[in-house]
């Protein structure tokens, strides 16, 4: 009963178990109570180790994600490139087919 592993909760139990007998609960029963009290923390509260082991995890899927982000942001880049090597490729056709179309038009008007 009341492991020091839990700190803060040792000398909460402890006065929670004075308070019980403080108002007449047998000792017996009042130690039942510390004790389910302490199981009870036992597996719902998080320790220092548990948060600890999930910063580890939460700092790691961090990584993964900036990781991807600077995938995405490469992949991005180089298909902006290429958009833009092909859109300007498509613009100087057009400006080609629009002077040989007005050079053919000024041609036959002459």
């Amino acid at each position: 009963m009341l492991q020091k592993h839990w700190g803060f909760s040792l000398n909460y139990l402890y006065s929670l178990y004075d308070a019980l007998v403080s108002i007449s609960v047998p000792s017996d029963k009042a130690r039942a109570v510390v004790d389910a009290m302490e199981r009870d923390m036992g597996t719902t509260l998080a320790t220092k180790q548990d948060l600890e082991i999930l910063r580890r995890e939460m700092e790691n899927h961090f990584t993964l994600v900036e990781q991807k982000i600077d995938s995405l942001r490469s992949d991005v880049s180089r298909d902006i490139t290429a958009l833009g090597l092909k859109m300007t490729v498509k613009l100087g056709s057009m400006l080609f087919l629009v002077l040989g179309f007005t050079v053919a038009v000024l041609r036959l008007w002459s």
